[in-house]
């Protein structure tokens, strides 16, 4: 008689479906990053060849307010809501009510831009000026901010190989939709075209997210309460790549517009090292925290960021050796400008592979010692950009005052960083006890 066969207990057999492996997810997660990245790397490459070299400077001032948008987004709601914990009940919930204060901020907001648009409509042109560009803004601001916004949630969820299907899908129709568009399109229109394109996408990842919120309600007012999460968050983009951005934007509004399309133009082709230094950010601090000690820590950080700094160096190279006639492929009338940014842009993307890692290691050894570094250098950084304009009154002296003001930042980091290992290695001083009571 064959023994009888041991039966899994009865929550093993049935129940909800396991979360994926963690190098499943994390694999999913960098892949999605890279989707996304490519994206934004696709869409300013395609609209810069379908542009006047002041069409694209007019597109590259409304798609940097919308990246300043997204990112207040991301700080305010998809960062918060990422640090929810707690069963499937409540982890939807959380992802529901972030949807839908997404959509509603978001139509408020492109409401507000589309007025704007509409009131500078004619006197800048229609779809062929900055008000025709901001007006479509507004139209498609809650379409993709939504679509954005969704990867937050299944980050929360555990579900990133979601994420990657919506956010892979928005890659899919944004390609093709703008490359059907006419030579020297207006900006208003590549606007408009590009935000409709993400409908596909926000479809899909609605259906997806669906039956992880279905049965909960959404609860607005956690958004609008003081001490919010988000608020916090919001301050540290702020002064960390909003001020930056920002910065940009008004020397495109209030001196040279043609300057924002150049240094758009530059760092988009140095797009593939975003994607690189975002995942160091993503998956650097748990990885480091295995190596247990601040010693190797620091090494281990320190030969990534020579090894980040390096690639940077070669990638400039690279850009900085292409032929004019491939350089055009890239960004049509852009490359001229963009093409004598080059060597301060390449400057900058490798002190910043050194700035990234140190960043990374102050996270992991000491988090509140961050901050004060992101503000104080993310300043300068501003500051910098705009004296290297007003001194040689050229893009190119914005380049390098930002090259400058990224080699400072790194340099500060590193030094908080060395601090820390001598406050370590630091013997300690015996304090006499006091008077026994």
């Amino acid at each position: 008689m064959t023994a009888p066969q041991e039966q899994p207990p009865p929550e093993q057999r049935s129940g909800p479906p396991r979360t994926p492996r963690r190098s499943a997810a994390a694999l999913a997660s960098v892949l999605d990053q890279a989707a996304s990245s490519l994206t934004n790397i696709a869409v300013l490459v395609i609209a810069a060849r379908a542009s006047t070299a002041h069409g694209f400077a007019t597109f590259s001032m409304v798609y940097l307010t919308f990246t300043v948008l997204l990112g207040l987004n991301m700080a305010y709601v998809g960062q918060a809501v990422v640090l929810t914990r707690g069963d499937t009940v409540t982890t939807g919930a959380a992802c529901r009510s972030a949807i839908a204060f997404t959509s509603l901020a978001s139509t408020v907001v492109g409401v507000l831009l589309a007025a704007v648009g509409a009131v500078t409509g004619a006197v800048t042109g229609g779809w062929a000026g900055s008000g025709g560009a901001c007006l479509a803004l507004g139209l498609v601001l809650p379409l993709v901010l939504v679509q954005d916004g969704l990867r937050y949630a299944f980050s929360t969820l555990r579900r990133p190989g979601l994420a990657l299907a919506a956010d892979s899908l928005r890659l899919v129709c944004v390609v093709p939709a703008l490359l059907l568009q006419p030579r020297h399109a207006a900006p208003g229109l590549l606007v408009a075209v590009w935000g409709a394109s993400a409908v596909p996408a926000l479809l899909l990842g609605l259906r997806l997210v669906w039956p992880h919120v279905r049965g909960t309600r959404a609860d607005l007012r956690p958004y609008v309460r003081r001490g919010h999460l988000g608020q916090r968050f919001v301050v540290e983009f702020a002064v960390g790549n909003a001020s930056s951005q920002l910065a940009v934007l008004g020397l495109g509004l209030f001196a040279a517009p043609l300057a924002v399309g150049a240094l758009r133009g530059a760092t988009t082709l140095f797009g593939p090292l975003n994607v690189l230094f975002n995942s160091v950010n993503a998956f650097g601090p748990p990885l480091l925290n295995r190596l247990g000690g601040r010693r190797p820590t620091t090494r281990a950080a320190a030969l990534l960021g020579l090894v980040l700094s390096a690639v940077g160096l070669a990638w400039g190279l690279v850009l900085y050796t292409l032929p004019g006639h491939v350089g055009r492929q890239l960004l049509g009338a852009t490359w001229q400008s963009a093409a004598a940014l080059l060597p301060a842009s390449g400057a900058q993307y490798a002190v910043m592979g050194l700035g990234t890692c140190a960043l990374v290691t102050l996270r992991v050894l000491s988090p509140r010692a961050t901050l004060s570094v992101q503000v104080v250098f993310s300043l300068l950084s501003v500051v910098l950009m705009l004296a290297g304009y007003l001194l040689t009154g050229s893009a190119l002296g914005a380049a390098w005052g930002l090259a400058a003001g990224s080699a400072l930042k790194a340099v500060a980091a590193w030094t908080r960083v060395v601090r820390l290992r001598v406050e370590e290695t630091a013997p300690t001083t015996a304090v006499p006890a006091g008077p026994a009571s």
